[in-house]
């Protein structure tokens, strides 16, 4: 027996190892990053332990679809609206005001209501809804 003609070179290599590590790595690598990856900081507010007993003037305008405004229920025009207010805000300067203006109301009635409430130096608070919904 000739053991010349009993081995043969090998022609191809089995990759199929290589490929297992290759593939172990990338889930380390995977894995490892999205561990190591943070959040932004961000600094919250704490709470404060005793309720407040501070009641607050709360004043509700609404924009309806029609354009027409209203405020706490009543039908206002704008100019009214403006007489209301500023007669409210000097018995109460930490007067709340919420716009609520409906959905399909034009962005620019809306928007005249809040600059009225602007221009009169209270900070309006918008809510987003369809009135009567």
């Amino acid at each position: 027996m000739n053991l010349q003609t009993d081995t043969k070179p090998y022609d191809t290599i089995n990759v199929t190892p290589m490929l297992d590590l290759a593939y172990v790595l990338l889930v380390v690598f995977i894995l490892m990053t999205t561990a190591t990856v943070q959040g932004l900081p961000m600094s919250l507010p704490k709470p404060s332990d005793k309720p407040s007993t501070e009641r607050k003037e709360l004043r509700i305008v609404q924009v309806a679809e029609s354009g027409s405004v209203s405020l706490n229920g009543a039908a206002v025009s704008l100019p009214e609206l403006a007489s209301q207010l500023a007669a409210i805000k000097a018995r109460h300067p930490d007067v709340t005001v919420v716009i609520r203006g409906d959905a399909r109301a034009r962005y620019e009635q809306v928007i005249a209501v809040v600059d009225l409430v602007q221009g009169l130096d209270i900070t309006p608070g918008l809510v987003t809804a369809r009135i009567g919904t």
